[in-house]
Parts: C-alpha cells; sequence; structure tokens
C-alpha cells in the first residue's frame, strides 16, 4: 500500500508539470512567434516480484510478476509548426515563412540568439544622427547574412522595404527602390531545431543537441530557403481547442492520482484499526 502511495505521488507531480505546460501555452497564445510545448512521460523502474522459474517437476512457468513505481516527466517538447500571419501597421514587421529564424545580439553583446518574432523597429544608432539600426523591440541589434547589424544611412524608416529574400532596398531620386549596398537580414537554419535551448518566450539559444546554425545564405542546395514577409508578424502556435482538451485530461488524470492516494490512506486506516 505504501508503494501504491509514492506510485500516485509521482502521477501527481507528473500532471502538475503537465498543467503548468499546458498553461504557459495558453498565457502566451497572444505571443508573437511564440512556439507551443508539449509534457512526455516515461515509466519509473519496474520492481520484479516474481521471476520466471520452473516447478518441482520441471514445468516451465514462463510468466513473471512486475509492479510499476510510478512515472516521472523525461521532456518538454517543442514544436516548431507555422504559426498564423497577422498583419502589421509597423513597417518594420517581418515574419517568416519557412524553417528559418532571425538572429540577434543579446545585451551582453557575445551571445546570438535566434527568434521567429520579427516585431522589428528602426532605431537611431545616436541622438541626433541620421543612421537607422534594425533592432528588436527591445534594442537589441538583428543581424545580417555576414554577422553584423542592419544599419542604412540617411533614409526613412517608413520607405525602407524588405524583398522576400531579406535584401534592403530604398527609394533613388526616381522613386524605384533600390538595394542598399549588400545589406540582407539573416536567416539562420539548424539540423535539430528542437534542440534549441529557450530564452525567455519566443527566443532560443545555440546547443549542442540542436547542431550548428546554418546560414540560409551560405547553404547547399539541401536547405530549402526561406522567405521573409514585410508588413506581417507570425502568430502564435498555439491551437486554444486542442490545449483545452489536453487541460481537461490533465486534470482529470491528476483528480484520478489523487483519488488512489486517498483509497490507499483508507485502506491503511482500516488496517490500523483491525483488532485481535
Amino acid at each position: 500500500m505504501v508503494r501504491s502511495l509514492w506510485s500516485a505521488a509521482t502521477g501527481m507531480n507528473a500532471q502538475q508539470v503537465n498543467v503548468d505546460t499546458i498553461s504557459n501555452n495558453l498565457a502566451n497564445v497572444n505571443t508573437t512567434g511564440y512556439k507551443a510545448q508539449g509534457a512526455q512521460f516515461k515509466s519509473l523502474l519496474y520492481q520484479e516480484l516474481q521471476t520466471v522459474t520452473t516447478t518441482a517437476n520441471g514445468t516451465p512457468k514462463p510468466t513473471n510478476s512486475q509492479v510499476g513505481l510510478g512515472v516521472r516527466t523525461s521532456t518538454i517538447n517543442q514544436f516548431f509548426s507555422q504559426g498564423s500571419f497577422q498583419t502589421s501597421d509597423n513597417p518594420a514587421a517581418l515574419a517568416v515563412s519557412g524553417d528559418g529564424f532571425f538572429s540577434y545580439m543579446a545585451s551582453d553583446g557575445e551571445t546570438q540568439l535566434y527568434t521567429r518574432n520579427g516585431n522589428f523597429t528602426w532605431a537611431l544608432t545616436q541622438v541626433g544622427g541620421t543612421e537607422l539600426e534594425l533592432t528588436t523591440a527591445e534594442g537589441n541589434p538583428v543581424l545580417g547574412v555576414d554577422g553584423n547589424p542592419i544599419r542604412v544611412q540617411n533614409a526613412v524608416a517608413s520607405r525602407i522595404t524588405i524583398g522576400g529574400d531579406g535584401r534592403v532596398y530604398y527609394p533613388n531620386a526616381d522613386g524605384v527602390p533600390t538595394a542598399v549596398g549588400n545589406l540582407q537580414i539573416g536567416l539562420w537554419q539548424f539540423n535539430n531545431r528542437e534542440g534549441l535551448e529557450r530564452v525567455g518566450s519566443a527566443a532560443w539559444q545555440q546547443t549542442a543537441a540542436s547542431g550548428e546554425a546554418i546560414n540560409e545564405n551560405n547553404a547547399a542546395g539541401n536547405i530549402k530557403k526561406s522567405e521573409i514577409v514585410q508588413g506581417y508578424l507570425e502568430g502564435s502556435n498555439v491551437n486554444v481547442a486542442t490545449e483545452m482538451v489536453n487541460l481537461i485530461v490533465a486534470q482529470r488524470a491528476y483528480e484520478m492520482n489523487s483519488t488512489a492516494i486517498q483509497t490507499t490512506d483508507e485502506m491503511m486506516q482500516t488496517a490500523n484499526s483491525l483488532k485481535r
């Protein structure tokens, strides 16, 4: 009976993690570039009560008896399916169609982070200056294909356009969009994007499990290049209906484990109250 207490307790702990994960998905249903997560579970070790053996006269008993010791959370997977596009009035808003990630430099100036949140802005590099720099909403510089910040001289932010390949254009004297030097917004892919380490709600960091970042501009032909769409943002890929169903299932599983603990407690009380 004590074993059943611990087994049910592990089930409650696991389902609590499941509910936390689902709740976080629902909380970020409107977060730009957010990717849903899902908890996965695995059984704990089994205790062997009876091994495969033979009877006294040599008759085989080919069955054994094992009892489980509960469950634990094994992983929390990330789902990188494409989110729906939402229109934006921000002229620097960008969305990625494909598997690519934008990249920007973290606040420490050394760590390169990756995101699907293209809610960027054109910011002056210095007060009273004329140089515009493409940054994230937090002010971190977005990186180009060469790994350097995207900067445009003597330009009006609302007139800058971005091509599907990430090239930066600005109208010339005749109003014709003209490429600004070799400026091109970079996009990166990973051999195993599920192995990325999540940093915040919509940013990721490269790990050994994800592999090295692959620059789409320099990638071989086996990489399908992504496309940048200006004037749109990629919404969260959270499916509210699915998450609500998962939440109900997790709640019921939590209640069943709680009931198992209560039942075991009642059985122990009954055993303790027995008289000789």
